[in-house]
């Protein structure tokens, strides 16, 4: 299974505000970055619609990837 996924928005300078998606431990840690805006949205509540949209997809993406093979161990 995946590790959880956290939005962050920031707002680097006034009135630009940027969502980021942050792969995260099991304690929720960040670890890597996932996906950034490439651009500042004008209200905290775009970046907000903007952010989850695109972890909706992440998570969707994730759901959707096929299981990874396992080998067997035969005793």
């Amino acid at each position: 299974m995946k590790n959880p996924i956290k939005l962050v928005i920031d707002e680097p300078a006034p009135g630009s505000f940027i969502w980021t998606l942050l792969e995260t431990d099991a304690g929720g840690v960040p670890r890597k970055v996932v996906r950034a805006a490439e651009y500042g949205a004008d209200t905290y509540e775009a970046a907000l619609a903007a952010g989850t949209r695109m972890m909706d997809a992440e998570i969707r993406k994730n759901m959707n990837a096929p299981a990874q093979k396992r080998d067997s161990v035969s005793s």
